[in-house]
Protein backbone atom coordinates (compact mmCIF):
# COMPACT_ATOMS: atom_id res chain seq x y z
CA UNK A 1 0.00 0.00 0.00
CA UNK A 2 0.85 3.41 -1.00
CA UNK A 3 0.57 6.14 1.34
CA UNK A 4 -0.34 9.72 0.17
CA UNK A 5 2.51 12.50 0.51
CA UNK A 6 1.28 16.07 -0.18
CA UNK A 7 3.68 18.73 -0.95
CA UNK A 8 1.78 22.45 -1.13
CA UNK A 9 5.30 22.97 -3.43
CA UNK A 10 4.56 20.19 -6.15
CA UNK A 11 0.64 21.23 -5.67
CA UNK A 12 1.00 24.94 -6.73
CA UNK A 13 2.68 24.19 -9.69
CA UNK A 14 0.87 21.13 -10.67
CA UNK A 15 -2.24 23.61 -10.54
CA UNK A 16 -1.40 25.59 -12.81
CA UNK A 17 -0.36 22.70 -15.09
CA UNK A 18 -3.39 21.26 -14.76
CA UNK A 19 -6.02 24.02 -15.48
CA UNK A 20 -3.74 25.44 -17.81
CA UNK A 21 -1.87 22.57 -20.17
CA UNK A 22 -4.17 19.99 -19.46
CA UNK A 23 -7.90 20.68 -18.94
CA UNK A 24 -8.22 23.73 -20.79
CA UNK A 25 -6.34 22.85 -23.94
CA UNK A 26 -9.20 20.12 -23.97
CA UNK A 27 -12.29 20.74 -22.61
CA UNK A 28 -14.40 23.57 -23.85
CA UNK A 29 -16.35 23.59 -20.67
CA UNK A 30 -15.99 22.60 -16.96
CA UNK A 31 -18.93 23.34 -14.93
CA UNK A 32 -20.61 22.32 -11.45
CA UNK A 33 -23.75 22.24 -9.98
CA UNK A 34 -24.16 21.91 -5.65
CA UNK A 35 -21.08 22.37 -3.40
CA UNK A 36 -18.31 20.36 -2.38
CA UNK A 37 -18.54 21.82 0.94
CA UNK A 38 -22.31 21.55 1.89
CA UNK A 39 -21.02 19.94 5.17
CA UNK A 40 -18.94 21.62 8.41
CA UNK A 41 -15.22 21.35 7.84
CA UNK A 42 -14.85 18.63 10.40
CA UNK A 43 -17.25 16.05 9.01
CA UNK A 44 -15.22 13.71 7.40
CA UNK A 45 -16.87 12.64 4.08
CA UNK A 46 -16.17 10.32 1.37
CA UNK A 47 -17.10 11.71 -2.01
CA UNK A 48 -18.30 8.94 -4.67
CA UNK A 49 -18.01 9.38 -8.42
CA UNK A 50 -18.57 7.43 -11.56
CA UNK A 51 -16.16 6.86 -13.66
CA UNK A 52 -15.84 6.71 -17.16
CA UNK A 53 -12.50 8.63 -18.46
CA UNK A 54 -8.97 8.92 -17.49
CA UNK A 55 -10.03 12.71 -16.92
CA UNK A 56 -12.33 12.20 -13.78
CA UNK A 57 -9.38 12.41 -11.88
CA UNK A 58 -8.00 15.19 -12.87
CA UNK A 59 -10.98 17.19 -13.27
CA UNK A 60 -12.31 15.90 -9.89
CA UNK A 61 -8.99 17.57 -8.49
CA UNK A 62 -9.35 20.97 -10.17
CA UNK A 63 -12.75 21.29 -8.71
CA UNK A 64 -11.94 20.63 -5.37
CA UNK A 65 -9.05 23.20 -5.34
CA UNK A 66 -11.24 25.76 -6.82
CA UNK A 67 -14.67 25.19 -4.80
CA UNK A 68 -13.71 23.68 -1.48
CA UNK A 69 -11.59 24.58 1.78
CA UNK A 70 -11.58 20.82 2.78
CA UNK A 71 -8.18 18.36 2.61
CA UNK A 72 -8.89 16.01 0.01
CA UNK A 73 -7.85 12.68 -0.27
CA UNK A 74 -7.91 10.19 -3.48
CA UNK A 75 -7.60 6.57 -4.07
CA UNK A 76 -5.95 5.46 -6.99
CA UNK A 77 -5.12 2.09 -8.22
CA UNK A 78 -1.74 0.82 -7.32
CA UNK A 79 -0.34 -0.57 -10.62
CA UNK A 80 -1.21 3.32 -11.73
CA UNK A 81 -0.01 5.30 -8.85
CA UNK A 82 3.38 3.34 -9.51
CA UNK A 83 3.40 4.52 -13.08
CA UNK A 84 2.66 8.06 -12.12
CA UNK A 85 3.58 7.89 -8.15
CA UNK A 86 3.86 11.69 -8.44
CA UNK A 87 0.31 11.86 -8.03
CA UNK A 88 1.58 10.84 -3.99
CA UNK A 89 1.97 14.89 -3.70
CA UNK A 90 -1.38 15.96 -4.76
CA UNK A 91 -3.09 13.53 -2.24
CA UNK A 92 -3.19 10.25 -4.00
CA UNK A 93 -2.86 6.92 -1.96
CA UNK A 94 -3.12 3.77 -3.42
CA UNK A 95 -5.01 0.28 -3.56
CA UNK A 96 -4.16 -3.04 -4.83
CA UNK A 97 -7.88 -4.78 -5.22
CA UNK A 98 -6.16 -8.26 -5.96
CA UNK A 99 -4.53 -8.70 -2.50
CA UNK A 100 -7.19 -8.87 0.28
CA UNK A 101 -4.73 -7.84 2.86
CA UNK A 102 -3.78 -4.72 0.83
CA UNK A 103 -6.91 -3.44 0.23
CA UNK A 104 -7.37 -4.08 4.89
CA UNK A 105 -4.92 -2.39 4.79
CA UNK A 106 -5.78 0.87 2.38
CA UNK A 107 -9.13 0.65 4.08
CA UNK A 108 -7.79 1.56 7.30
CA UNK A 109 -5.07 3.96 6.22
CA UNK A 110 -8.73 5.50 4.77
CA UNK A 111 -9.98 5.51 7.99
CA UNK A 112 -7.69 6.93 9.40
CA UNK A 113 -7.47 9.63 7.23
CA UNK A 114 -11.78 10.32 7.95
CA UNK A 115 -10.71 10.72 11.98
CA UNK A 116 -8.54 13.49 11.14
CA UNK A 117 -11.77 15.10 9.01
CA UNK A 118 -9.44 15.02 5.51
CA UNK A 119 -11.80 14.19 2.50
CA UNK A 120 -11.51 10.88 0.50
CA UNK A 121 -12.63 10.52 -3.08
CA UNK A 122 -13.39 7.03 -4.26
CA UNK A 123 -14.12 5.67 -7.40
CA UNK A 124 -16.17 2.61 -6.43
CA UNK A 125 -17.04 0.80 -9.85
CA UNK A 126 -13.11 0.05 -9.70
CA UNK A 127 -12.37 0.60 -13.16
CA UNK A 128 -12.97 3.23 -16.00
CA UNK A 129 -16.43 1.87 -17.61
CA UNK A 130 -18.19 3.44 -20.37
CA UNK A 131 -20.46 6.30 -19.10
CA UNK A 132 -23.72 4.62 -20.29
CA UNK A 133 -23.11 1.22 -19.08
CA UNK A 134 -25.61 0.01 -16.20
CA UNK A 135 -25.21 -1.31 -13.64
CA UNK A 136 -22.35 1.05 -12.47
CA UNK A 137 -22.04 -2.24 -10.59
CA UNK A 138 -19.69 -0.82 -7.11
CA UNK A 139 -17.48 -3.47 -5.82
CA UNK A 140 -17.83 -3.82 -1.67
CA UNK A 141 -14.64 -1.21 -0.85
CA UNK A 142 -16.85 1.05 -0.18
CA UNK A 143 -18.95 -0.49 2.67
CA UNK A 144 -15.73 -2.26 3.91
CA UNK A 145 -14.22 1.12 4.58
CA UNK A 146 -17.84 2.57 5.82
CA UNK A 147 -18.08 0.05 8.22
CA UNK A 148 -14.03 1.14 9.37
CA UNK A 149 -14.93 5.17 9.14
CA UNK A 150 -15.70 7.14 11.97
CA UNK A 151 -19.89 6.85 12.49
CA UNK A 152 -20.52 10.50 11.78
CA UNK A 153 -18.77 10.04 7.86
CA UNK A 154 -21.11 11.13 4.97
CA UNK A 155 -21.30 10.26 1.38
CA UNK A 156 -21.63 12.35 -1.44
CA UNK A 157 -22.41 11.11 -4.64
CA UNK A 158 -20.74 13.10 -7.55
CA UNK A 159 -21.89 12.58 -11.00
CA UNK A 160 -19.72 13.69 -14.31
CA UNK A 161 -21.12 13.81 -17.57
CA UNK A 162 -19.11 14.41 -20.75
CA UNK A 163 -20.76 15.97 -23.77
CA UNK A 164 -20.13 17.33 -27.10
CA UNK A 165 -22.29 19.55 -28.67
CA UNK A 166 -21.72 22.70 -30.99
CA UNK A 167 -17.75 22.49 -30.96
CA UNK A 168 -15.01 20.66 -31.21
CA UNK A 169 -13.87 20.03 -27.48
CA UNK A 170 -15.56 18.37 -24.80
CA UNK A 171 -18.02 19.75 -22.51
CA UNK A 172 -18.18 18.14 -18.91
CA UNK A 173 -20.59 19.02 -15.99
CA UNK A 174 -19.74 17.74 -12.71
CA UNK A 175 -23.26 17.49 -10.33
CA UNK A 176 -22.85 17.21 -6.58
CA UNK A 177 -25.60 15.75 -5.01
CA UNK A 178 -27.05 15.67 -1.44
CA UNK A 179 -25.16 14.26 1.39
CA UNK A 180 -26.07 10.53 2.41
CA UNK A 181 -25.90 9.98 6.76
CA UNK A 182 -26.40 6.09 7.79
CA UNK A 183 -25.21 3.88 10.48
CA UNK A 184 -22.94 2.57 8.58
CA UNK A 185 -21.90 -0.26 11.08
CA UNK A 186 -25.19 -1.81 10.93
CA UNK A 187 -24.90 -1.95 7.20
CA UNK A 188 -23.69 -5.26 5.61
CA UNK A 189 -20.76 -4.12 2.95
CA UNK A 190 -22.15 -5.70 -0.06
CA UNK A 191 -25.77 -3.95 0.95
CA UNK A 192 -23.74 -0.74 1.46
CA UNK A 193 -22.32 -0.74 -1.86
CA UNK A 194 -25.81 -2.46 -3.00
CA UNK A 195 -27.48 1.24 -2.24
CA UNK A 196 -24.64 3.53 -2.86
CA UNK A 197 -24.94 1.88 -6.40
CA UNK A 198 -28.65 2.82 -6.37
CA UNK A 199 -28.40 6.16 -5.22
CA UNK A 200 -25.40 7.20 -7.76
CA UNK A 201 -26.75 5.28 -10.84
CA UNK A 202 -30.27 7.67 -10.01
CA UNK A 203 -28.19 10.97 -9.75
CA UNK A 204 -26.68 9.92 -13.09
CA UNK A 205 -29.55 9.68 -14.72
CA UNK A 206 -31.00 12.49 -13.98
CA UNK A 207 -27.77 14.51 -14.52
CA UNK A 208 -27.93 12.76 -18.13
CA UNK A 209 -31.27 13.50 -18.99
CA UNK A 210 -31.49 17.56 -17.89
CA UNK A 211 -28.47 17.82 -19.83
CA UNK A 212 -29.96 15.99 -22.83
CA UNK A 213 -33.19 18.81 -22.66
CA UNK A 214 -30.47 21.84 -21.64
CA UNK A 215 -29.86 24.03 -24.19
CA UNK A 216 -25.83 23.19 -25.58
CA UNK A 217 -25.71 21.03 -22.69
CA UNK A 218 -25.52 23.57 -19.86
CA UNK A 219 -27.54 23.72 -16.72
CA UNK A 220 -29.46 26.12 -14.42
CA UNK A 221 -27.12 27.86 -11.33
CA UNK A 222 -23.72 25.95 -12.97
CA UNK A 223 -20.28 27.66 -12.10
CA UNK A 224 -17.80 27.13 -14.65
CA UNK A 225 -14.53 26.78 -13.27
CA UNK A 226 -12.78 27.14 -16.68
CA UNK A 227 -14.12 29.94 -18.88
CA UNK A 228 -16.75 28.90 -21.46
CA UNK A 229 -14.49 29.23 -25.11
CA UNK A 230 -16.17 30.51 -28.09
CA UNK A 231 -17.55 28.03 -30.25
CA UNK A 232 -16.53 27.74 -34.16
CA UNK A 233 -19.99 29.04 -35.44
CA UNK A 234 -19.54 31.90 -32.79
CA UNK A 235 -15.76 32.86 -34.02
CA UNK A 236 -17.60 32.11 -37.37
CA UNK A 237 -20.23 34.89 -36.60
CA UNK A 238 -17.97 37.35 -35.06
CA UNK A 239 -15.51 36.92 -38.25
CA UNK A 240 -18.53 37.60 -39.98
CA UNK A 241 -19.88 40.95 -38.57
CA UNK A 242 -16.19 42.88 -38.63
CA UNK A 243 -16.80 41.61 -42.81
CA UNK A 244 -19.56 43.69 -42.68
CA UNK A 245 -18.08 46.97 -41.07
Amino acid sequence: MIPAGKSASFQMVFRKYNEWYLIRRNFHSLTITGSLDALPAQQPVIYIMNHSSWWDGLLAYHAYNRTSVGDHYMMMEERQLKRYDFFRKAGAFSIEKSSPSDVRQSMRYAAGLLEQSKRIWLFPQGEIRHLETRPLTFRPGIGLLLRQAPPETAVIPVTLHYGLYQQPRLQASLHIGEPIFQNWKQIGSSDCAEMLEDRLTVQLDQHSQQLLLSKEGYLPDEVHLIGRKRTVDEKYDQYRKIRKR
